[in-house]
């Protein structure tokens, strides 16, 4: 089983999008007991808060449900639990890398790494060195471009571990 957790700053908006954006990628290919997949925070400020309620509409959108999600904090063990960590961006895999103390095991990417490993594109990792950054909705409200950036991601990992 593969175990994924996907990581923002609040785990409000990009990453509880990717994990469930994902999660429903996976169950449409038959392949729900292939994988486990979370999110979680590099912060604390917004731990127990649900997911924001214009990604939820978002997510809804595309017929995707989010219900019972709250925000909680990446720890230090989750590096162990999980065969990759996901970051959003570049601001995020820092602080993964100090939380976690550091990434011994190359097990920390961002996203949009994926996004250029769609329909087996790539046959090895992608490198820490490059990606864009998800777009922050936070900031700009367009709730879109992170979905694009989200489905384009997480359809590219699919992609590449399945390849």
């Amino acid at each position: 089983m593969t175990r994924i957790l996907f990581v923002c700053h609040g785990n409000i908006c990009r990453s509880p999008m990717a994990e469930f954006v994902m999660k429903d990628l996976v169950k449409k290919a038959g392949l729900e007991a292939r994988f486990h997949i979370e999110s979680a925070a590099t912060s604390t400020e917004e731990i127990g808060n649900p997911v924001y309620p214009p990604a939820r509409r978002k997510l809804a959108e595309h017929g995707i449900d989010c219900a019972g999600k709250r925000a909680r904090q990446l720890r230090s063990s989750d590096y162990d639990a999980f065969d990759l960590l996901v970051g959003m961006d570049r601001a995020n895999l820092r602080n993964m890398h100090r939380i976690c103390g550091g990434d011994r095991d190359g097990k920390m990417h961002l996203l949009m790494e994926y996004a250029d490993h769609r329909n087996g594109a790539a046959a090895k990792p992608p490198s820490r060195l490059c990606g864009d950054d998800v777009a922050d909705p936070w900031y700009t409200n367009d709730f879109e471009t992170t979905w694009r950036d989200v489905l384009a991601g997480c359809q590219g990992l699919l992609d590449f571990l399945q390849n």
